[in-house]
């Protein structure tokens, strides 16, 4: 979402700056150059605020890669026709007012000052969003009963240090992740083909709880987890509510440590296992600068079990502050 209001707020800056250039020129000297640039106004207009009602909706299946990100062609067509039909709104309305120089004037006068609010408007709130803070909706039970479907939270974007945009890199640490933390991250495998726990999860933000370390040893026996071979506990977050334990794969304990980690590693042990590792999983070990991510609702959640570890530059921050509804409102723990 920052990623977007960024460019969105580069995009109305440059309008700005050329709409500037040309008020001081005078204007454009004919209807067909107001009506144009007019039409060029409502098209951003409309095709931003198109891509941002969109950034709460699912992912589908079909993506065009931007960087190390991606834009869904779901939402991309959408605010083509959006912009397409406010830019025919746009010139309609530039060009058959604007015959005189004063409304030529006018309208560039109109759009700078909009251009102008937009630029600062999204350029702060994306920089506020990738530095600072960002509020999260949580959309399903996995952390249950920590957090709930519906609660909204503040996540703390510099405490793990500040993500330097498009590099995975961070600066200015406050301190590194520890377990025990609820942490917001970025999927961590960017294949945009690939299905996880049943669906395409490329490009959405997780919220999971951090329980394993970069160089520990993790495994799960009955569902119980063990760190370097000794029994996790107490975990008093931890929820099992389903009675019935899988036993382990005859597949899984074919398939040689070293393999099993490799697969884990490459987010592609659920396809090899068939998503049948949830109470027996293990041992692997968490890479350098990787983190393991459980959800707290052990038995319904879609986590490092399943598509591996979780590297520092996906990490977008520490959820901190439920600040809605009220009955919850409070640090998260």
């Amino acid at each position: 979402m920052e990623y977007r209001l960024f460019f969105i707020g580069l995009g109305m800056g440059a309008f700005a700056w050329i709409s500037r250039g040309w008020q001081k020129e005078g204007g454009p000297k004919t209807p067909l150059k107001s009506a144009l640039w007019h039409a060029l106004f409502f098209f951003m207009a409309a095709f931003s605020v198109t891509m941002i009602l969109a950034m709460s909706s699912e992912r589908r299946e079909t993506f065009i890669a931007v960087g190390a990100h991606a834009l869904s062609v779901g939402d991309i067509y959408p605010a083509l026709a959006a912009g397409l039909v406010f830019a025919a709104i746009g010139f309609w309305r530039a060009y058959s007012k604007g015959r005189s120089v004063e409304s030529r004037r006018y309208f560039l006068s109109e759009d700078l000052e909009w251009a102008d609010t937009v630029f600062s408007a999204a350029l702060m709130a994306s920089l506020l969003m990738m530095f600072v803070l960002q509020a999260f909706k949580i959309p399903s039970a996995s952390m249950e009963n920590t957090l709930l479907i519906g609660d909204h939270l503040f996540v703390n974007k510099f405490l793990y240090g500040l993500r330097v945009p498009f590099s995975g890199r961070r600066i200015l640490a406050v301190r590194n992740p520890k377990r025990g933390d609820v942490m917001v991250f970025e999927f961590p495998d960017h294949d945009p083909t690939q299905l996880h726990c049943g669906s395409v999860q490329y490009g959405k933000d997780f919220i999971k709880r951090v329980i394993g370390l970069p160089g520990e040893t993790v495994a799960v026996r009955a569902g119980r987890v063990y760190i370097d071979g000794k029994l996790l506990e107490p975990e008093p977050y931890a929820v099992h509510d389903d009675p019935y334990r899988e036993t382990e794969s005859q597949h899984a304990k074919e398939i040689s440590p070293q393999r099993y980690q490799e697969l884990w590693q490459d987010h592609r042990l659920d396809m090899e296992l068939n998503n049948h590792q949830r109470d027996f999983f293990g041992p692997v070990k968490v890479p350098p600068r990787e983190y393991f991510m459980m959800g707290d609702n052990r038995d319904h959640s879609c986590d490092s079990r399943y598509w591996g570890p979780v590297p520092e530059k996906d990490v977008k921050g520490m959820a901190w502050f439920i600040y809605w509804p009220p009955s919850r409102m409070g640090v998260i723990h």
